[in-house]
């Protein structure tokens, strides 16, 4: 069957209803397109590395106005949107990066926590802690839609494939990496990564990304991307300021290409044993 879907680029600011107000307008030109299915990118309610004012206007799920007017556009469209993530404060006041799936009518179908927090040190001087302000989840999600089961991810996510493989052999024929990749590491292996991810586990993958400079001077890599199961880019935007891109996709494709490759079949277990180099005159193992 085959279904139209997009996804929505964005350059947040620090203010939520400013991008409450952005995602909307988004949402419904890519509605206006004919798509059923809508991604936005991680931190869509507000990208912010202050964390004072991130907490002055983090809110809890039920008072988040991004959640809010995503399950309205929802239930006024019809559509699916898929809020690939929004900074929520936890009932034990932690923060989670968390992303929302609302169905046609505004129904909540699932949510998911992002698992892999981005600690690191970057060449061009950039430090990322990302666990000192949010707590990982620890649970993957697969959502059996109409036009087939997708799985999550959250940006740094798309570096551990075994996450990947995992929501695969669940049956994921679709799986989402909304992002706000870096500037400096998007240019490196963005779309190396997604279409590996795509390839290694016959998936379609629908990556919604933030894109330019945003307020609190953070600049993100946009070029969010749809790639078939076969690696090959159906849709790209560019690198910086908002787009919609849309795609066509039929989740009979992934049959057809995991009936060409069937690796997530011929996998094996197997161990890991560490061989020491031998003393002069001795013999290897």
């Amino acid at each position: 069957m085959s279904v139209r879907i997009a996804a929505v680029q964005m350059c947040s600011g620090t203010d939520p209803e400013a991008n409450a107000e952005a995602m909307a307008r988004l949402v419904r030109q890519a509605a206006g397109d004919g798509a059923t299915y809508i991604q936005t990118p991680e931190m869509t309610g507000a990208v912010q590395r202050d964390r004072n004012g991130l907490k002055a206007v983090l809110r809890g799920e039920a008072d988040d106005l991004i959640i809010r007017t995503a399950a309205d556009l929802a239930a006024e469209l019809d559509v699916f949107v898929h809020v690939g993530s929004t900074a929520i404060a936890r009932e034990d006041g932690k923060i989670a990066n968390r992303g929302f799936l609302f169905a046609p009518g505004g129904r909540r179908v699932c949510s998911y926590d992002k698992i892999h927090m981005f600690d690191v040190d970057l060449d061009n001087g950039e430090s990322w802690r990302e666990s000192a302000a949010y707590t990982p989840g620890n649970v993957a999600k697969v959502a059996q839609l109409p036009f087939g089961k997708l799985g999550f991810a959250i940006c740094y996510d798309v570096r551990f494939p075994e996450l990947f493989k995992a929501e695969a052999q669940a049956g994921a024929e679709i799986i989402s990496v909304p992002a706000a990749f870096t500037r400096q590491t998007g240019e490196a292996h963005w779309e190396t990564l997604l279409r590996a991810r795509a390839i290694e586990n016959g998936v379609y993958i629908v990556a919604a990304a933030q894109a330019g400079l945003h307020q609190d001077g953070r600049e993100t890599f946009g070029h969010s991307i749809i790639v078939d199961p076969w690696g090959r880019v159906l849709a790209a935007a560019g690198g910086s300021g908002e787009a919609v891109i849309v795609a066509d996709i039929d989740v009979a494709a992934v049959k057809a290409a995991r009936d060409r490759i069937p690796n997530l079949k011929n996998g094996r277990p197997f161990s890991v044993e560490e061989v020491a180099l031998p003393a002069k005159g001795g013999v290897a193992a």
